[in-house]
């Protein structure tokens, strides 16, 4: 594991763009929230006007990035990966966890609509630096492509449609333009050319806060991987695969190769796989999953977000334990990416980012890594409790404890299975949670083959080697989903993927039973305000 040096970096207070939420279409006094551009802007004046205004936009989607919310509910717990049961009143929220993962949401979700308000938002902002008459330096004007393309890649791919005002031609009060299909992935392609333009260069290790030519050539390679369904066509074209694979040669080109410990990989540090990440605390990712008594750390986890067992049984192993020893040791047969439950904790020896306890063990250290199924154990090595004196043993299903029967609601302390990537060993709020990494462009390049009649296996079973995992003997498409699965398992791209492959409709534990087959839940809807607002959108279909 990395040794780091605890993070002392104070997390930046975020400045929110845009002022109103809208919850209603009946409300009459509507306020545009995603693309009111001031009557009168003649450009940023000066070079450093538009460097302040790029880090204030790094600021916002750091924290746009590192919620469990909005964007990222969205992206995993709408899937297989996530969900969030209600336990007792914990999680019940009027039921918009639920929602996501049965898929039976509506215009007004509240996460649906701070997506669509957060990345309008963040993209007019960008804009405005990109304004020909803004004082822009080459290399804002790098960042800026880069955070414009990422807001517009993130609407097209959520919502299917995107508002855009040209800031230098547009009537600043008039509707902005809709721009959809090959307009809108054209429009993000020549962004991310003029980000990889003029970004700077990084190589594998380097501290990737913000953005760089390799994170620019990730995203365009994202967009070209998803065109064919953002335009409908249903067939990615050869030429779109053969620059896939030429943008991941590039990353390569600057040294980033697959790493050989998986964990330490979300651990704050130089390694090979990093592109780019998010000054954001981890804290969300690792609080939301953890059970109230799993760790003193924080004043223990939040008890939500677990996993279904039919995406855990994705990964080789026992299915019904997760075992391993803190040194790496796995006692069930199970694959590194895994994970594992440790019997207890680790002696403090100064090398970890957070404090010993009064026993000399290191804070959060019985904590698991990846799945965490079964019994769970204290820093050292006690069998924990639940708050009502029971075992603290996750369990695979889902149950009300009212009746006993398969439920989202009324569940009791320890249903599910908790998913765990970031661990509170390492910095449980160190600010470092990962958007872009090697293996994502690696398992893209891989697509890309496939996609235009290659054979990828070779090259998933070099990373399934490295992973602990057994080669495959030939790989499809399914089997290329499933390791993307295994391999990126809440990293935000498990929506994109399973529409990718055609997945996101099928039926899975929970989801209700007119979503199955419903292709309208590929987009979500416009907020119902936005549509009052801008005449020029139209509603989804299906909503």
């Amino acid at each position: 594991m990395k040794n780091i040096i605890k993070e002392t970096n104070k997390y930046l207070t975020l400045t929110l763009f845009v002022g109103v939420m809208l919850t209603s279409c009946t409300d009459l006094e509507v306020e545009p929230t995603d693309s009111l551009l001031a009557e009168g802007f003649t450009g940023i004046e000066t070079a450093e006007a538009a460097s302040s205004q790029i880090t204030a936009m790094y600021n916002d989607l750091y924290g746009y990035i590192g919620t469990q919310a909005n964007l990222y509910a969205l992206n995993e717990v709408t899937t297989d990966a996530l969900l969030v049961p209600t336990r007792g009143s914990d999680w019940g929220d009027n039921g918009i966890w639920r929602q996501l993962h049965q898929h039976s949401w509506t215009p007004e979700h509240q996460y649906i609509l701070a997506v669509w308000n957060d990345w309008n938002g963040l993209q007019l902002q960008a804009s405005e630096v990109l304004d020909s008459r803004s004082a822009s330096s080459a290399e804002a004007t790098g960042h800026a492509a880069f955070i414009r393309g990422l807001s517009m890649f993130i609407i097209l791919d959520n919502f299917g449609q995107v508002p855009f005002r040209d800031t230098e031609s547009a009537d600043p009060l008039g509707d902005p333009e809709v721009l959809t299909g090959d307009d809108a992935v054209s429009f993000i392609l020549s962004d991310l050319d003029t980000a990889i333009s003029n970004l700077p260069t990084s190589v594998a290790g380097d501290d990737n806060l913000r953005a760089t030519k390799a994170a620019a050539r990730f995203l365009k390679a994202k967009v070209l991987l998803n065109r064919h369904i953002y335009n409908g066509s249903g067939t990615a074209a050869a030429a779109d695969m053969n620059e896939v694979i030429s943008l991941v040669d590039g990353i390569e080109g600057d040294g980033y190769e697959l790493a050989s410990d998986y964990f330490d990989i979300f651990v704050p540090g130089a390694d090979t796989e990093t592109i780019w990440y998010a000054q954001a605390s981890a804290g969300a990712r690792i609080f939301h999953t953890l059970h109230y008594n799993s760790t003193e750390l924080g004043g223990g986890g939040w008890n939500g977000f677990s996993t279904l067992a039919e995406f855990y049984d994705l990964f080789e192993g026992d299915a019904n334990s997760n075992a391993g020893l803190n040194d790496g040791t796995l006692n069930d047969g199970q694959e590194e990416r895994r994970g594992f439950v440790p019997p207890g904790g680790i002696a403090f020896d100064g090398s970890y980012g957070t404090d010993e306890n009064s026993d000399g063990i290191v804070d959060g250290s019985n904590v698991g890594f990846g799945f965490l199924i079964g019994q769970q154990y204290g820093p050292n090595g006690a069998a924990l409790e639940d708050r009502n004196g029971n075992p603290l043993s996750f369990t695979r299903e889902f149950v009300s404890a009212v009746d006993g029967q398969p439920s989202l609601v009324d569940n009791n302390e320890v249903t599910g299975i908790r998913v765990i990537k970031y661990n509170p060993r390492d910095g449980a709020f160190a600010n470092h949670i990962i958007f872009f990494r090697y293996s994502d462009a690696y398992l893209m390049k891989a697509e890309a083959m496939m996609r235009s009649g290659g054979d990828p296996t070779t090259m998933i079973n070099e990373l399934r080697t490295m992973r602990g995992a057994a080669p495959l003997a030939s790989v499809t498409g399914q089997d290329l989903l499933d390791e993307r699965a295994r391999e990126l398992y809440t990293e935000g791209w498990r929506r994109n993927d399973m529409i990718r492959f055609g997945q996101y409709t099928k039926d899975w534990d929970f989801k209700e039973a007119d979503a199955v087959g419903d292709v309208n839940r590929q987009l979500f809807p416009i907020p119902s305000a936005q549509l009052i607002l801008n005449p020029n959108l139209v509603q989804n279909p299906g909503y």
